[in-house]
């Protein structure tokens, strides 16, 4: 069997080949301010006066919350490119034979109220019963503005920059295994009051970064700020490097975890930075805003640290631990996987 046709590991397209499809089949339109490109979490567009920002992700992991996540996780792609989320659009597509009017009308009600702690409206979308479905899948679009001179893109690292992390890892990936695989965690023998904590992930600390990402840009200037979904930490940061074209070097004992996520993910063999992370930002700013930004963000209740520093792009990318280089920590598939698989 040729590489073409092997099978691709559940998850994102691998970078190598996302990338080359992406260049092939790259847009010739002169308003398109930020297009399809590895690492930015948006589609930019100038309309004059502002920008519309604009994002599209489906939630295919969970079906707890679902909707919430689909407004949350879009949200967040729209603030960490520096602009307001305002407008919602979905796709809610329900399994034949499971859909139910009380399965719709609570994904409904998820939405609204992600969409009503955010600001946002719900403006449109489409529902269907689908066959061939195993459970409800939620794909979203967030539509948000952001004025030009305002704009902050994954592409904008500059080389001396300090890497911050603002929030722990892996938010996301806690509370969709709590959620997902409570059965198999009672049965292990975990208190339900670890469960529910866990559980409660999606709230606090949150999966949202709508809040801190206004914040950190109204704080200090931010060069570059991503949020790491799948593949986690590690795979936002490599995101970053190719975005930008420079190197990064990363202290992975700086990088914080959060002590329910990091009992989960060894339960389920998981490693727990390249664990869905949603709920973190990865932001890059010159030294004296970085420590600036980590006093302001954490005072304000987003613990933030200094996990690395931006290098030239011919020293490519280096992670240490103890002190002591390792080998950069690859993750051809989220580690959340696993636990569906």
């Amino acid at each position: 069997m040729s590489a073409h046709s092997d099978p691709l590991p559940a998850g994102k397209l691998p970078l190598p080949l996302l990338e080359r499809l992406l260049a092939r089949f790259a847009p010739d339109d002169p308003r398109i301010v930020v297009g399809p490109r590895a690492g930015e979490d948006a589609a930019v567009f100038d309309l004059g006066d502002r920008y519309l920002v604009a994002k599209t992700d489906p939630i295919t992991f969970a079906t707890s919350e679902i909707g919430w996540y689909a407004v949350n996780i879009n949200a967040n792609d729209v603030a960490v490119m520096g602009a307001q989320p305002r407008w919602f659009l979905a796709t809610v597509l329900l399994p034949a034979g499971q859909a139910t009017a009380e399965m719709a009308e609570a994904i409904f009600a998820q939405i609204y109220n992600a969409c009503a702690a955010l600001g946002v409206s719900l403006a449109g979308g489409h529902t269907e019963i689908t066959v061939n479905l195993d459970r409800p899948i939620v794909s979203g679009t967030m539509l948000g503005e952001v004025a030009p001179d305002r704009l902050i893109k994954t592409a904008g690292a500059r080389v001396g920059d300090t890497v911050l992390q603002i929030k722990p890892a892996p938010i996301e990936g806690t509370a969709l295994i709590a959620l997902e695989r409570i059965d198999a965690l009672r049965a292990a023998g975990y208190s339900p009051a670890f469960i529910e904590r866990s559980q409660r992930f999606l709230q606090d600390p949150g999966i949202s970064v709508v809040a801190p990402a206004r914040l950190a840009v109204e704080t200090a200037e931010v060069h570059a700020m991503h949020d790491p979904t799948e593949g986690g930490v590690m795979t936002g940061l490599l995101e970053i490097a190719r975005a930008a074209d420079v190197g990064l070097t990363v202290d992975l004992d700086a990088i914080p975890i959060a002590a329910e996520g990091a009992i989960l993910c060894r339960e389920f063999g998981l490693d727990p930075l390249g664990t869905i992370a949603s709920g973190a930002i990865l932001l890059t700013a010159s030294p004296r805003d970085a420590l600036h930004l980590i006093e302001s963000l954490t005072a304000a209740g987003y613990p933030t640290a200094a996990i690395g520093r931006v290098t030239r792009p011919e020293e490519g990318l280096t992670a240490r631990r103890h002190g002591e280089v390792v080998p950069w920590p690859v993750f051809a598939a989220d580690e959340v996987t696993k636990v569906f698989g």
